[in-house]
This record gives C-alpha cells, structure tokens and sequence, in this order.
C-alpha cells in the first residue's frame, strides 16, 4: 500500500497538479514485531496520525483466536485510544477481528475476508457484517476485505484526496483493478470449513444433486420426511436462509466453475443450473456476483478452457 501512496504522489506530479505527499510510517506500541513468515519488520513508536492501519494476523483451524487476541492489549489500547482521539481507522482483512475486539466495530457495519466473515458474525453480534463487499466505510471505520482489498482501499483514499483522474492512472500503472465492487466472485465455498452432518446439511447435499431440476417445496420436504413448514424453520433457524436462497447461491456457484473452466454458451450453461431462461439466468448470477456471466468469465476464465 505505501508503494502505491507514493506512486500516486509521483502522477499527480507529472500532472503538475497540487496534492497531497502521503506520509506512511509502520509503528507499533511493542518494540520489536514479526510479520508473517516471523519476518522482522522495522517499527517505530506511536505517533498522532491522521489515519491508523490495523493489519491481521494468522488465523486458521489450529489457531486459537481467543488466545491471540488476548496476548494483543497494547494493539487493542492503541486502536481504542485513536478511534476515542476521532482518528480514522482502517483494518485490512482479519485486522477486522482487532478493530471488534477494540469495541470500535460495535453498532458498524463491516466486512472482512468472507473466508472468515462467518466467524467474525458469529463472535461479535453486534457488528453487521457484510461479506460480500471489498471496503466498508461506517463513521470514520473503514475496513477491507482480503489483504488484496489494501490496494481497494488505497485507491479509495487516493480517489478522494487526489481525485479519480490520479486513482485511475495510478491503478493502471501499477496493474491494479480499480473497477472491483465485490468480494462475491472470489468466493470458494469448497475451502470454507466443513460442518457436522445436520439436518440443513441434508437439505444442502440434496439441493446440491439436483441443481438442474425446478425447485419444489413440497417434494424437497417429502425427501427429507418432513413437512413444508417445519423444512423451512429448521433450515432458516440453522442458516439464516431459505432452501431457495442456498439453491440460487449454489447454481450461481456451479456456473462460475463452468465458465471458468469451459466455452459452453451461457444459454448452455443456465440449462445444466436450472434455468430456462438464459436471461432470468443472467439476473440472479449478476445479483450474486456484481457480474454479468460474460464478464466474469472474461475476468476469471482460464487459459486451458475448451469449447466442452
């Protein structure tokens, strides 16, 4: 991100416009700090700053997020200390879980990675956390999805202080993607961590064999041994959602591989999902996804795609 900073100082330059030098500093209320990989890193002391970058930390299965958190006070002071001061901050990816933990996040809308949204929700109810966005801005907070959503949040920064004219030029100096809304298209629901085997569970693995057949109601209760009612409180109480709504998400997720990994026709493609009509087709992927199917395959397509 400072690169980035600097890049834009420098076209604003040769534009032989006035703007703003971006000062970045790494500081620290610890002395010495390991960045990922136990990489050193120079860190200097803490200093008033017009904006506080929080970054994250490791997080995965055999972390303990309560254990890491509570080894991280100094960070949790500093970060309460800057928000109380009015200071803007900013968490880039898990950062999230620092800024929640602060209480800074609490009645605000976020986001973080969606690999770890879930998470986030679950441990701080009082945050409205939206996993499909890249930047959410609530009240001087901003926080940033992936640690890719940095360079998001960098050109937002350089688009309100320098003006879109510089972000533009500056994102495509540096072969960033300037034109990102949503972390949606990166969703890879085979990473996420896998549940027990629960009766929405049951409903998600009979829905996911049958992706090309019309939704029915009352046939999916009759499978299942239960009635219509009852499918849709079980279901909702444990996901939040309806039967359909995961059925829409998942025929949505199945057409992104295919027009990863394919040439089929996106007329074929909506067939093999579930649609008849490739438009209403078109709809629903692109409220999903923030994408029209064209323009996610020409995004996301890989080479060794066949015409299969």
């Amino acid at each position: 991100m400072p690169d980035l900073l600097t890049m834009a100082t420098r076209v604003a330059e040769v534009r032989g416009t006035v703007e703003p030098t971006y000062d970045v500093r790494i500081v620290s209320p610890r002395r010495r700090v390991l960045a990922s990989g136990d990489v050193k890193i120079g860190v200097g002391p803490l200093r008033p700053a017009d904006v506080l970058v929080v970054p994250g930390f490791e997080i995965g299965p055999a972390v303990d997020v309560d254990a890491v958190l509570s080894r991280l006070g100094p960070e949790l002071a500093a970060i309460r200390a800057h928000a109380a001061g009015g200071g803007a901050v900013v968490s880039i990816c898990i950062g999230a879980f620092l800024l929640a933990e602060a209480g800074v996040l609490d009645g605000r809308t976020a986001t973080t990675s969606w690999l770890f949204a879930d998470l986030l929700a679950r441990r701080y109810p009082a945050v409205d956390v939206r996993a499909d966005q890249l930047v959410v801005t609530d009240r001087g907070v901003t926080t940033a999805a992936a640690f890719s959503a940095m360079y998001d949040f960098a050109l937002t920064l350089i688009r309100r202080h320098s003006g879109e004219s510089v972000a533009r030029a500056t994102a495509r100096i540096a072969l960033v993607d300037d034109a990102r809304t949503s972390q949606a298209p990166y969703v890879d629901q085979s990473v996420l961590p896998a549940g027990g085997s629960t009766f929405a569970d049951d409903v998600k693995r009979w829905l996911d064999q049958h992706l090309d057949a019309a939704y029915d109601l009352e046939q999916l209760a009759t499978e299942l041994h239960v009635s219509s009612r009852t499918l849709l409180r079980r279901f909702g109480d444990a996901t939040g959602a309806t039967p359909l709504e995961y059925l829409q998400a998942a025929r949505v997720r199945r057409a992104e591989r295919l027009l990863e990994t394919t040439g089929r026709t996106v007329a074929r493609i909506a067939g093999e999902v579930g649609y008849r009509d490739p438009a209403s087709f078109s709809r629903l992927f692109r409220r999903h996804t923030g994408k029209a199917p064209g323009e996610y395959r020409s995004q996301f397509r890989r080479p060794a795609a066949s015409g299969a």
